[in-house]
């Protein structure tokens, strides 16, 4: 007879209190955000509720545009407002198969529609080497 061990929850492996941005904020402060604290993903809030996400690859792109100027364009005007969410209880495995699934870089993660963490693809990397270290060590 085989046990089946419970998946963990997304809770257990994601970076709890993540930086985010306002949407009323400009992307020269999203660039500034995102190279002092080496991330790739700021959550966008608004009043204190998830708008969107804004990725460095959605940052990128805006840029290479002529007539974007970092500091007078808005988060809001630039960041994805589809966003995939998770709740804290959410098992990890189904998680990284919606992330996989649809090539997602981010999952936010909310609690009565706060953020409460974000669980990306630098996560899921240290979540299977410390599975692999711990779980299928010699």
């Amino acid at each position: 007879m085989t046990h089946k061990k419970q998946i963990p929850e997304i809770s257990r492996y994601m970076t709890t209190t993540p930086h985010s941005i306002g949407g009323d904020q400009t992307l020269a402060k999203a660039v500034e955000l995102m190279s002092e604290y080496k991330i790739r993903h700021l959550p966008v809030l608004t009043g204190g509720r998830l708008e969107g996400i804004l990725s460095d690859r959605d940052v990128k792109f805006a840029m290479s545009f002529k007539d974007v100027d970092p500091k007078t364009t808005l988060v809001s005007d630039i960041s994805c407002e589809e966003v995939y969410s998770a709740h804290p209880n959410t098992p990890l495995d189904e998680v990284l198969s919606n992330m996989s699934k649809s090539r997602l870089g981010s999952a936010v993660v909310t609690d009565n529609g706060k953020l409460v963490g974000i669980f990306t693809a630098v996560d899921a990397i240290r979540t299977f080497n410390e599975m692999l270290e711990t779980k299928l060590a010699r």
